[in-house]
């Protein structure tokens, strides 16, 4: 029974690693987008006037 539980939460803390690890990824990858769309927003911008 032991070994079914250190099974259990090795796995667990695997799962909430990589779900961490995937969460600031779509963060990081959400701001980075946004500042390539405002930079290039502002460099549209002086090409009009």
């Amino acid at each position: 029974m032991t070994a079914i539980f250190a099974s259990f939460l090795g796995t667990a803390i695997k799962f909430l690693f990589f779900l961490l690890i995937s969460w600031g990824g779509i963060v990081c990858g959400k701001k980075y987008r946004d500042y390539k769309d405002a930079a290039s927003a502002a460099a549209g911008a002086d090409e009009t006037k």
